[in-house]
Protein backbone atom coordinates (compact mmCIF):
# COMPACT_ATOMS: atom_id res chain seq x y z
CA UNK A 1 0.00 0.00 0.00
CA UNK A 2 1.67 3.75 -1.08
CA UNK A 3 2.52 4.86 2.43
CA UNK A 4 0.89 8.50 1.53
CA UNK A 5 -2.36 6.85 2.40
CA UNK A 6 -1.33 6.76 5.85
CA UNK A 7 -1.06 10.02 5.90
CA UNK A 8 -4.23 10.82 6.33
CA UNK A 9 -4.77 11.31 10.70
CA UNK A 10 -7.41 12.31 11.65
CA UNK A 11 -7.42 16.17 13.12
CA UNK A 12 -6.45 16.85 16.95
CA UNK A 13 -9.37 17.17 19.60
CA UNK A 14 -11.26 20.02 18.72
CA UNK A 15 -13.71 20.35 21.52
CA UNK A 16 -16.31 22.91 21.37
CA UNK A 17 -16.10 26.38 19.92
CA UNK A 18 -12.84 28.44 19.12
CA UNK A 19 -12.23 29.33 23.02
CA UNK A 20 -11.86 25.46 23.51
CA UNK A 21 -9.22 24.98 20.27
CA UNK A 22 -6.58 23.12 19.31
CA UNK A 23 -4.31 21.23 21.70
CA UNK A 24 -1.00 19.93 21.35
CA UNK A 25 -1.13 16.19 22.37
CA UNK A 26 1.30 14.95 25.49
CA UNK A 27 4.81 14.59 25.02
CA UNK A 28 7.99 13.68 26.95
CA UNK A 29 11.35 16.12 27.34
CA UNK A 30 14.15 15.00 27.83
CA UNK A 31 17.72 16.42 28.06
CA UNK A 32 20.79 14.60 27.28
CA UNK A 33 24.05 15.49 29.03
CA UNK A 34 25.47 17.00 26.18
CA UNK A 35 22.58 19.60 26.27
CA UNK A 36 20.78 17.55 23.39
CA UNK A 37 16.79 18.17 24.45
CA UNK A 38 14.01 14.98 23.02
CA UNK A 39 10.50 15.51 22.34
CA UNK A 40 9.10 12.90 22.11
CA UNK A 41 5.39 11.92 21.38
CA UNK A 42 3.51 8.58 21.60
CA UNK A 43 0.89 7.75 18.83
CA UNK A 44 -0.11 4.70 17.51
CA UNK A 45 -3.34 5.75 14.76
CA UNK A 46 -1.11 5.11 11.94
CA UNK A 47 2.10 2.97 11.32
CA UNK A 48 4.15 6.25 10.47
CA UNK A 49 7.08 8.23 12.42
CA UNK A 50 7.93 11.72 12.10
CA UNK A 51 10.67 13.70 13.34
CA UNK A 52 12.43 16.70 12.99
CA UNK A 53 15.71 18.11 14.18
CA UNK A 54 16.59 21.83 14.72
CA UNK A 55 20.12 22.73 15.01
CA UNK A 56 20.14 26.22 16.36
CA UNK A 57 22.04 28.95 14.42
CA UNK A 58 21.03 29.42 10.73
CA UNK A 59 22.21 31.74 8.11
CA UNK A 60 22.22 34.52 10.86
CA UNK A 61 25.45 33.15 11.51
CA UNK A 62 26.86 33.19 8.86
CA UNK A 63 30.08 34.94 8.42
CA UNK A 64 29.73 38.60 6.91
CA UNK A 65 31.29 38.01 3.98
CA UNK A 66 30.64 34.13 3.46
CA UNK A 67 26.45 34.20 3.58
CA UNK A 68 25.06 30.92 2.20
CA UNK A 69 27.50 29.08 4.48
CA UNK A 70 24.56 27.47 6.46
CA UNK A 71 22.62 26.80 3.61
CA UNK A 72 25.24 25.08 1.81
CA UNK A 73 25.93 23.16 5.12
CA UNK A 74 22.26 21.84 4.98
CA UNK A 75 22.05 20.84 1.08
CA UNK A 76 25.42 18.89 1.73
CA UNK A 77 24.03 17.02 4.63
CA UNK A 78 22.40 15.49 2.05
CA UNK A 79 25.15 13.94 0.07
CA UNK A 80 26.59 11.53 2.03
CA UNK A 81 26.84 10.42 5.46
CA UNK A 82 28.56 8.18 7.74
CA UNK A 83 29.91 4.95 5.54
CA UNK A 84 27.34 6.33 2.60
CA UNK A 85 28.20 7.42 -0.54
CA UNK A 86 25.68 10.54 -1.77
CA UNK A 87 24.15 7.88 -4.00
CA UNK A 88 23.88 4.92 -1.42
CA UNK A 89 22.83 7.70 1.05
CA UNK A 90 20.09 8.84 -1.04
CA UNK A 91 18.85 5.22 -1.84
CA UNK A 92 18.80 4.09 2.10
CA UNK A 93 15.84 6.50 2.23
CA UNK A 94 14.07 5.62 -0.62
CA UNK A 95 14.03 2.08 -0.62
CA UNK A 96 12.05 2.37 1.92
CA UNK A 97 9.15 5.09 1.30
CA UNK A 98 11.11 7.64 3.60
CA UNK A 99 11.53 11.27 3.35
CA UNK A 100 14.68 12.60 4.46
CA UNK A 101 16.09 16.46 4.14
CA UNK A 102 17.81 19.16 5.29
CA UNK A 103 17.69 23.40 5.01
CA UNK A 104 18.63 26.26 6.22
CA UNK A 105 16.30 28.94 7.76
CA UNK A 106 17.61 32.37 9.01
CA UNK A 107 17.93 30.95 12.61
CA UNK A 108 18.42 27.23 12.16
CA UNK A 109 19.16 24.52 9.91
CA UNK A 110 16.53 21.56 9.90
CA UNK A 111 16.13 17.65 9.42
CA UNK A 112 13.16 16.43 9.00
CA UNK A 113 12.29 12.82 8.35
CA UNK A 114 9.18 10.73 7.66
CA UNK A 115 8.91 6.66 7.85
CA UNK A 116 7.34 3.90 8.10
CA UNK A 117 7.43 2.66 11.90
CA UNK A 118 9.06 -0.77 11.04
CA UNK A 119 12.19 1.49 9.87
CA UNK A 120 12.31 4.05 12.66
CA UNK A 121 15.69 2.61 13.57
CA UNK A 122 16.67 3.42 10.22
CA UNK A 123 16.03 6.50 10.39
CA UNK A 124 17.34 7.45 13.55
CA UNK A 125 20.48 5.50 11.75
CA UNK A 126 20.26 7.89 8.61
CA UNK A 127 19.82 11.35 10.91
CA UNK A 128 22.45 10.60 13.33
CA UNK A 129 25.04 9.72 10.14
CA UNK A 130 23.68 13.28 8.37
CA UNK A 131 24.10 15.63 11.53
CA UNK A 132 27.69 13.89 13.27
CA UNK A 133 29.55 12.02 10.36
CA UNK A 134 28.55 13.80 7.43
CA UNK A 135 30.70 13.30 4.25
CA UNK A 136 31.40 16.93 3.63
CA UNK A 137 33.09 16.26 -0.08
CA UNK A 138 34.64 19.17 -1.38
CA UNK A 139 33.57 17.93 -5.08
CA UNK A 140 29.94 17.56 -4.28
CA UNK A 141 30.60 21.34 -2.35
CA UNK A 142 32.08 23.05 -5.56
CA UNK A 143 29.33 21.59 -7.16
CA UNK A 144 26.21 23.09 -5.05
CA UNK A 145 27.86 26.60 -4.58
CA UNK A 146 28.16 26.83 -8.27
CA UNK A 147 24.83 25.71 -9.05
CA UNK A 148 23.39 28.22 -5.78
CA UNK A 149 25.42 30.83 -8.31
CA UNK A 150 23.69 30.03 -11.43
CA UNK A 151 20.38 29.64 -9.36
CA UNK A 152 20.18 33.10 -8.62
CA UNK A 153 21.61 34.45 -11.80
CA UNK A 154 19.43 32.61 -13.63
CA UNK A 155 16.68 34.08 -11.30
CA UNK A 156 17.93 37.25 -12.14
CA UNK A 157 17.04 37.07 -15.56
CA UNK A 158 13.77 35.28 -15.86
CA UNK A 159 12.02 35.21 -12.72
CA UNK A 160 13.81 38.40 -10.79
CA UNK A 161 10.34 38.59 -8.21
CA UNK A 162 12.22 35.85 -6.78
CA UNK A 163 14.85 37.71 -5.31
CA UNK A 164 12.63 40.32 -3.72
CA UNK A 165 12.63 38.95 -0.11
CA UNK A 166 16.88 39.36 -0.35
CA UNK A 167 16.92 42.58 -1.66
CA UNK A 168 14.21 43.53 1.18
CA UNK A 169 15.63 42.34 3.69
CA UNK A 170 19.15 43.32 2.50
CA UNK A 171 17.87 47.04 2.48
CA UNK A 172 15.79 47.06 5.66
CA UNK A 173 18.22 45.32 8.04
CA UNK A 174 21.88 46.12 6.34
CA UNK A 175 24.33 44.93 8.16
CA UNK A 176 22.18 43.51 11.28
CA UNK A 177 22.04 39.41 10.78
CA UNK A 178 18.60 39.54 9.46
CA UNK A 179 19.76 41.36 6.29
CA UNK A 180 21.76 38.07 5.62
CA UNK A 181 20.82 36.43 2.53
CA UNK A 182 19.62 32.87 3.56
CA UNK A 183 21.09 31.27 0.60
CA UNK A 184 23.49 33.63 0.28
CA UNK A 185 24.79 35.91 -3.11
CA UNK A 186 26.91 35.46 -5.73
CA UNK A 187 29.78 37.53 -4.48
CA UNK A 188 28.96 35.53 -1.08
CA UNK A 189 29.11 32.29 -2.07
CA UNK A 190 32.03 32.91 -4.32
CA UNK A 191 34.15 33.64 -1.30
CA UNK A 192 33.26 30.52 0.64
CA UNK A 193 35.81 27.65 0.17
CA UNK A 194 35.64 24.05 1.57
CA UNK A 195 37.64 25.01 4.48
CA UNK A 196 35.17 27.73 5.36
CA UNK A 197 32.23 24.99 5.12
CA UNK A 198 34.22 22.80 7.52
CA UNK A 199 35.37 25.64 10.13
CA UNK A 200 31.75 26.83 10.12
CA UNK A 201 30.53 22.75 10.90
CA UNK A 202 32.83 22.67 13.55
CA UNK A 203 32.03 25.68 14.90
CA UNK A 204 28.29 25.87 14.60
CA UNK A 205 27.29 22.25 14.77
CA UNK A 206 26.87 20.18 18.00
CA UNK A 207 24.81 18.51 20.81
CA UNK A 208 24.42 21.70 22.57
CA UNK A 209 22.74 23.35 19.70
CA UNK A 210 20.28 20.67 18.66
CA UNK A 211 16.80 19.66 19.22
CA UNK A 212 15.25 16.25 18.09
CA UNK A 213 11.18 15.68 18.10
CA UNK A 214 10.00 12.62 17.44
CA UNK A 215 6.12 11.94 16.56
CA UNK A 216 4.07 8.81 15.83
CA UNK A 217 4.11 5.11 16.40
CA UNK A 218 6.48 3.71 18.49
CA UNK A 219 7.42 3.22 22.04
CA UNK A 220 8.89 6.39 23.97
CA UNK A 221 11.30 4.08 26.04
CA UNK A 222 12.64 2.61 22.70
CA UNK A 223 12.67 5.84 21.60
CA UNK A 224 14.31 7.56 24.34
CA UNK A 225 17.55 4.96 24.45
CA UNK A 226 18.00 5.00 20.65
CA UNK A 227 18.30 8.56 20.55
CA UNK A 228 20.39 9.18 23.97
CA UNK A 229 22.52 6.27 22.13
CA UNK A 230 23.06 7.82 19.21
CA UNK A 231 23.58 11.44 19.97
CA UNK A 232 24.52 11.69 23.84
CA UNK A 233 27.68 11.43 22.68
CA UNK A 234 28.07 13.92 20.26
CA UNK A 235 30.17 16.97 21.14
CA UNK A 236 29.59 20.76 21.84
CA UNK A 237 29.43 22.76 18.98
CA UNK A 238 33.17 24.92 19.43
CA UNK A 239 32.03 28.46 18.55
CA UNK A 240 29.49 30.59 20.25
CA UNK A 241 26.23 31.96 18.68
CA UNK A 242 26.04 35.60 17.59
CA UNK A 243 23.91 37.90 20.19
CA UNK A 244 21.33 39.05 17.82
CA UNK A 245 20.09 42.66 19.16
CA UNK A 246 16.66 43.59 17.85
CA UNK A 247 16.86 45.62 14.85
CA UNK A 248 16.26 49.40 14.92
CA UNK A 249 13.15 50.42 12.75
CA UNK A 250 13.21 52.89 10.19
CA UNK A 251 12.52 56.33 10.46
CA UNK A 252 11.40 58.10 7.62
CA UNK A 253 10.60 56.97 4.00
CA UNK A 254 13.41 55.55 1.87
CA UNK A 255 13.45 53.80 -1.64
CA UNK A 256 15.84 50.82 -3.07
CA UNK A 257 15.47 50.95 -6.83
CA UNK A 258 17.27 47.63 -8.40
CA UNK A 259 17.48 48.20 -12.07
CA UNK A 260 16.77 45.66 -14.49
CA UNK A 261 16.88 47.35 -17.89
CA UNK A 262 14.06 46.56 -20.35
CA UNK A 263 11.92 44.89 -17.24
CA UNK A 264 8.36 45.06 -18.67
CA UNK A 265 6.73 44.52 -14.64
CA UNK A 266 7.99 46.54 -11.54
CA UNK A 267 8.42 44.50 -8.50
CA UNK A 268 7.61 46.35 -4.91
CA UNK A 269 7.92 45.69 -1.01
CA UNK A 270 6.14 48.87 0.91
CA UNK A 271 7.28 48.31 5.12
CA UNK A 272 9.36 48.13 8.05
CA UNK A 273 10.65 46.44 11.01
CA UNK A 274 7.40 43.77 12.65
CA UNK A 275 7.32 41.62 15.51
CA UNK A 276 9.01 39.03 16.84
CA UNK A 277 7.82 35.45 17.16
CA UNK A 278 7.07 35.42 20.59
CA UNK A 279 4.72 38.91 20.25
CA UNK A 280 1.62 38.81 22.86
CA UNK A 281 -1.10 39.12 20.60
CA UNK A 282 0.10 37.13 18.01
CA UNK A 283 -3.82 36.06 17.40
CA UNK A 284 -5.13 39.83 16.72
CA UNK A 285 -2.07 40.17 13.91
CA UNK A 286 -3.03 37.06 12.47
CA UNK A 287 -6.37 37.98 12.36
CA UNK A 288 -5.15 41.72 10.85
CA UNK A 289 -2.99 40.11 8.40
CA UNK A 290 -5.39 37.50 6.77
CA UNK A 291 -8.01 40.65 5.98
CA UNK A 292 -5.15 42.66 4.75
CA UNK A 293 -2.93 40.79 2.59
CA UNK A 294 -2.73 36.77 3.68
CA UNK A 295 -5.71 35.49 1.72
CA UNK A 296 -7.40 35.54 -1.66
CA UNK A 297 -9.77 38.26 -0.72
CA UNK A 298 -8.10 40.08 0.89
CA UNK A 299 -7.86 44.40 1.14
CA UNK A 300 -4.68 44.39 -0.98
CA UNK A 301 -5.92 41.50 -3.69
CA UNK A 302 -9.32 43.44 -3.93
CA UNK A 303 -7.89 47.03 -4.71
CA UNK A 304 -4.56 45.75 -6.74
CA UNK A 305 -6.31 42.79 -8.75
CA UNK A 306 -10.44 42.89 -8.44
CA UNK A 307 -10.82 46.61 -8.70
CA UNK A 308 -7.76 48.15 -10.57
CA UNK A 309 -6.65 45.12 -12.35
CA UNK A 310 -2.95 46.53 -11.55
CA UNK A 311 -1.57 42.74 -10.84
CA UNK A 312 -2.38 39.50 -10.58
CA UNK A 313 -1.12 39.08 -6.83
CA UNK A 314 -1.08 40.71 -3.68
CA UNK A 315 0.32 40.11 -0.09
CA UNK A 316 1.00 41.44 2.97
CA UNK A 317 3.86 39.23 4.26
CA UNK A 318 5.17 38.57 8.03
CA UNK A 319 8.48 37.57 8.94
CA UNK A 320 8.87 36.57 12.57
CA UNK A 321 11.46 35.25 14.18
CA UNK A 322 13.44 35.49 17.97
CA UNK A 323 13.57 39.26 17.36
CA UNK A 324 11.16 41.89 15.59
CA UNK A 325 11.34 40.96 11.60
CA UNK A 326 9.80 42.37 8.96
CA UNK A 327 6.28 43.14 7.55
CA UNK A 328 5.77 43.81 3.93
CA UNK A 329 3.29 44.51 0.99
CA UNK A 330 4.40 42.67 -1.85
CA UNK A 331 3.46 42.67 -5.12
CA UNK A 332 4.33 43.42 -8.92
CA UNK A 333 2.38 45.63 -11.60
CA UNK A 334 3.13 46.48 -15.30
CA UNK A 335 6.44 49.06 -15.52
CA UNK A 336 3.72 51.83 -16.95
CA UNK A 337 1.55 51.62 -13.64
CA UNK A 338 4.27 51.80 -11.29
CA UNK A 339 3.17 54.20 -9.54
CA UNK A 340 -0.44 53.62 -9.45
CA UNK A 341 0.24 50.61 -8.37
CA UNK A 342 2.55 51.79 -5.29
CA UNK A 343 -0.55 54.60 -4.71
CA UNK A 344 -3.27 52.30 -4.20
CA UNK A 345 -1.13 49.58 -2.09
CA UNK A 346 -0.38 52.84 0.25
CA UNK A 347 -4.32 53.57 0.20
CA UNK A 348 -4.80 50.25 1.89
CA UNK A 349 -2.48 50.45 4.25
CA UNK A 350 -3.83 54.07 5.45
CA UNK A 351 -7.57 52.36 5.41
CA UNK A 352 -6.58 49.41 7.36
CA UNK A 353 -5.11 51.95 9.58
CA UNK A 354 -7.40 54.05 10.05
CA UNK A 355 -10.40 52.00 9.65
CA UNK A 356 -9.30 48.62 10.78
CA UNK A 357 -11.73 45.70 10.78
CA UNK A 358 -15.29 45.94 11.94
CA UNK A 359 -17.06 42.82 13.63
CA UNK A 360 -17.67 41.15 10.13
CA UNK A 361 -14.67 40.79 9.64
CA UNK A 362 -13.19 39.72 12.13
CA UNK A 363 -15.80 36.83 12.18
CA UNK A 364 -14.76 35.88 8.56
CA UNK A 365 -10.93 35.89 9.46
CA UNK A 366 -11.23 33.81 12.59
CA UNK A 367 -13.03 31.37 10.55
CA UNK A 368 -10.49 31.79 7.59
CA UNK A 369 -7.00 30.93 10.29
CA UNK A 370 -9.33 28.20 12.23
CA UNK A 371 -10.03 26.78 9.50
CA UNK A 372 -6.67 26.97 8.36
CA UNK A 373 -4.67 25.58 11.65
CA UNK A 374 -5.99 22.48 12.29
CA UNK A 375 -4.64 20.67 9.44
CA UNK A 376 -1.10 22.15 10.10
CA UNK A 377 -0.86 20.02 12.62
CA UNK A 378 -2.40 16.50 11.40
CA UNK A 379 0.34 14.27 10.79
CA UNK A 380 3.00 12.54 12.67
CA UNK A 381 5.64 14.93 10.97
CA UNK A 382 4.07 17.82 11.15
CA UNK A 383 3.67 17.58 15.30
CA UNK A 384 7.46 16.35 15.34
CA UNK A 385 7.97 19.78 13.83
CA UNK A 386 5.80 21.83 15.92
CA UNK A 387 7.34 20.66 19.11
CA UNK A 388 10.90 21.23 17.82
CA UNK A 389 10.03 24.50 17.06
CA UNK A 390 8.29 25.64 20.39
CA UNK A 391 11.29 23.99 22.21
CA UNK A 392 13.87 25.40 19.81
CA UNK A 393 12.22 28.76 20.31
CA UNK A 394 11.49 28.83 23.71
CA UNK A 395 7.96 29.16 22.86
CA UNK A 396 6.24 26.38 24.62
CA UNK A 397 3.08 24.02 24.41
CA UNK A 398 0.61 27.19 25.15
CA UNK A 399 1.94 29.27 21.56
CA UNK A 400 -0.30 26.44 20.21
CA UNK A 401 -3.13 25.41 23.39
CA UNK A 402 -4.03 28.73 23.54
CA UNK A 403 -4.30 30.11 20.14
CA UNK A 404 -8.22 29.25 19.53
CA UNK A 405 -8.78 31.07 23.06
CA UNK A 406 -7.25 34.49 22.11
CA UNK A 407 -8.45 34.02 18.54
CA UNK A 408 -11.88 33.84 20.03
CA UNK A 409 -11.09 36.77 22.41
CA UNK A 410 -10.36 39.32 19.88
CA UNK A 411 -11.89 42.08 19.24
CA UNK A 412 -11.85 45.08 16.39
CA UNK A 413 -10.44 47.62 19.46
CA UNK A 414 -7.53 44.76 20.29
CA UNK A 415 -6.79 44.10 16.66
CA UNK A 416 -7.11 48.05 16.26
CA UNK A 417 -4.48 48.67 18.83
CA UNK A 418 -2.08 45.97 17.12
CA UNK A 419 -2.63 47.50 13.32
CA UNK A 420 -1.17 50.54 15.01
CA UNK A 421 1.67 48.83 16.40
CA UNK A 422 2.92 46.56 14.01
CA UNK A 423 1.61 48.03 10.32
CA UNK A 424 4.18 51.08 9.64
CA UNK A 425 2.68 54.78 9.11
CA UNK A 426 3.00 56.54 5.99
CA UNK A 427 6.08 58.72 7.13
CA UNK A 428 8.26 55.95 8.18
CA UNK A 429 8.08 52.91 4.84
CA UNK A 430 10.76 51.55 3.42
CA UNK A 431 10.14 50.72 -1.09
CA UNK A 432 12.12 48.08 -2.38
CA UNK A 433 11.34 48.18 -6.09
CA UNK A 434 12.74 46.15 -9.09
CA UNK A 435 12.30 47.43 -12.45
CA UNK A 436 13.71 49.09 -15.50
CA UNK A 437 14.93 52.44 -13.67
CA UNK A 438 15.20 54.57 -16.84
CA UNK A 439 11.59 54.21 -16.89
CA UNK A 440 10.28 54.88 -12.99
CA UNK A 441 13.38 56.63 -11.30
CA UNK A 442 11.91 60.06 -11.46
CA UNK A 443 8.96 58.92 -10.26
CA UNK A 444 9.60 56.76 -7.35
CA UNK A 445 11.69 59.42 -6.22
CA UNK A 446 7.97 61.32 -4.62
CA UNK A 447 8.20 58.15 -1.86
CA UNK A 448 12.16 59.40 -0.42
CA UNK A 449 15.57 59.23 -1.07
CA UNK A 450 16.75 57.07 -3.71
CA UNK A 451 19.35 54.17 -3.50
CA UNK A 452 19.92 52.45 -6.65
CA UNK A 453 21.73 49.40 -7.31
CA UNK A 454 21.92 47.16 -10.91
CA UNK A 455 20.72 43.89 -10.80
CA UNK A 456 23.94 42.54 -12.07
CA UNK A 457 25.23 43.69 -9.17
CA UNK A 458 26.47 39.96 -7.75
CA UNK A 459 25.22 41.20 -4.46
CA UNK A 460 21.69 42.02 -2.96
CA UNK A 461 23.15 44.54 -0.14
CA UNK A 462 23.54 48.35 -1.56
Amino acid sequence: MNRRLFVLLALLPLTGAFGDGVTLPAAERIMLENGTVLILNENHDVPLVGLQAIVRGGAAADPADKHGLASLLAKLLEKGAGDRSSAEFAEAAAAVGGELSASAGLESISVSADFMSKDAALMVELVADMLQRPTLDADEFTKLRDRSINLIKAAKGSDPGNLMPYYASAFLFGEHPYGNPIHGSESSLANVSHGDLLAYYADMVGGNRLVIAVSGDFRIGAMRTALSNAFGGWQTAAGALPEIAAATPVMGNRVYLIDKPGATQTHFRIGNTGVSRDFAQRAELDLANTVFGGRFTSMLMTELRAKSGLSYNASSVLSRYSRPGSVFISSFTETGTTVEALDVALGALGQLRDLGLDEAMVVSARNYVMGQFPPRLETAAQLADTFALLEATGLGTSYIDEYGANLSAATPESIAQVIAEVYPSADRLVFVILGDAELIRDQVAQYGPVTEISISEPRFHP
